[in-house]
């Protein structure tokens, strides 16, 4: 605790502290009064998400007798990642309720200036003691009630604002280097984009080809037998084993996460179909990741023996560059083709049977390799650029929070 500093509880420094409002799906509407869920909370800011904006109409605000916020009032998430962020909401031009999960704090602006509470709640310091009073053993969560307990620093209000406009001024600063980095890398992005769009725009010479007749392999975990003799001969194992069975989660994160799955020798040469021992393209086809496009050779894969698991395709080209398959495999028109074959009923997935009748438009081989050492050089600025942009956004929270351990701690 800083000397000089007076410490209130959070209940102390605000005319009130309220829980947002359960809201079920069955009461939302297409427009009305906007929900502002947990998602809209950053870590001291807030996060606009209109794309999935979730609205009330006002029979059903009065109906369940909602309780309004305003421009202004401070909004605490009681619910990771992490519990307590907050963020003051800003004007948004519409009437606005929050969740359950959500408290509201009004805050007494003759003891405290909003800003620097929120410039506190970003604090470690803060988070420390957040962690200390929530409860749950698997998803963290703290209680309006333990929330309103919290202690907070009050200096003199002239101190509070002084600091925050040091605070204002430096984060500003940290802000814009996160920014220039965002900026490089969205432009490249989009660079990407144009080009893969431009190239793999068909061109006099180019064949339509139906998948199966390009790739000779579109094939699966299941393809193996019946799920009753995939539990028999598959068993999953946590500790490493002869091989790893390469899931989409593994693809996605570039096996920087913990918690791979392995299977030993019969598995292994039971899932010969899926072995990955060959450049292939993954695509998986249930579920969020439904859709994603994956260029897998044998160098990539940590592992020395590596097999598909479930939940995605493979299909590998012998004739073909199955690399350039890959990026057509990215290209607007196949993505629409597969979104059609694609049923969204309880959650978004296609079978290989359908993936094998989509038509697609192939070069020569010889245009096929000089496309795909054009995107290649444009996709390695991107991934360049990509790292560049973590490792700047990593230092620029971490510049952050050196900041508030200076002030606060």
């Amino acid at each position: 605790m800083k000397k000089g500093w007076e410490y209130k509880k959070l209940n102390n420094i605000c005319f009130s502290i309220e829980d947002g409002d359960w809201i079920e799906s069955k009461d939302q509407s297409p427009n009305g009064i906007r929900l502002i869920q947990t998602g809209n909370i950053g870590n001291g800011g807030y996060k606009d998400k209109q794309e999935s904006a979730k609205y009330i109409s006002e029979e059903t605000f009065k109906r369940l007798h909602c309780t309004e916020i305003f421009e202004g009032d401070i909004l605490v998430s009681r619910l990771p990642d992490p519990v307590g962020r907050a963020c003051i909401l800003p004007y948004l031009g519409c009437r606005c309720i929050t969740a359950v999960d959500c408290s509201i704090l009004k805050i007494k602006k003759d003891l405290v200036c909003d800003a620097w509470i929120t410039y506190y709640m970003q604090s470690q310091a803060y988070f420390s003691i957040i962690k200390a009073q929530c409860t749950g053993s698997t998803r963290l969560r703290i209680t309006r009630k333990k929330l309103a307990e919290i202690l907070i620093p009050v200096p003199s209000l002239s101190e509070q604002q002084s600091i925050v406009d040091y605070l204002d001024s430096a984060f500003a600063k940290i802000d814009a280097m996160k920014a220039n980095a965002e900026k490089a890398l969205n432009e490249a992005k989009a660079l990407f984009q144009a080009s893969l769009k431009e190239m793999l725009e068909p061109k006099e010479g180019w064949e339509e080809k139906k998948i199966k007749e390009i790739c000779e392999t579109v094939t699966d975990f299941v393809a193996a037998g019946s799920f009753a003799s995939l539990r028999e001969n598959v068993v999953y194992n946590s500790e490493k084993d002869y091989a790893q069975l390469v899931r989409t989660t593994d693809l996605k994160s570039g096996f920087s996460k913990d918690g791979y799955v392995y299977v030993n020798e019969h598995a292994f040469k039971y899932l010969y179909r899926v072995n990955l021992d060959k450049e292939c393209i993954i695509l998986p086809n249930v579920g969020v990741n439904c859709g994603e496009v994956y260029y897998v050779t044998p160098s990539i894969l940590p592992y020395n023996n590596n097999v598909l698991g479930p939940n995605a395709v493979l299909v590998r080209s012998n004739n073909y560059s199955n690399h350039f398959l890959s990026y057509l495999f990215l290209g607007k028109d196949f993505q629409n083709k597969l979104s059609d074959i694609t049923s969204h009923m309880a959650q978004p997935k296609f079978n290989k049977t359908s993936l094998k009748e989509i038509v697609i438009s192939v070069p020569p081989l010889s245009e096929q390799q000089s496309i795909v050492t054009t995107l290649d050089s444009l996709k390695s600025n991107v991934d360049r650029l990509q790292a560049n942009y973590e490792k700047i956004s990593q230092e620029c929270d971490a510049l952050k929070q050196a900041i508030l351990r200076q002030v606060f701690e």
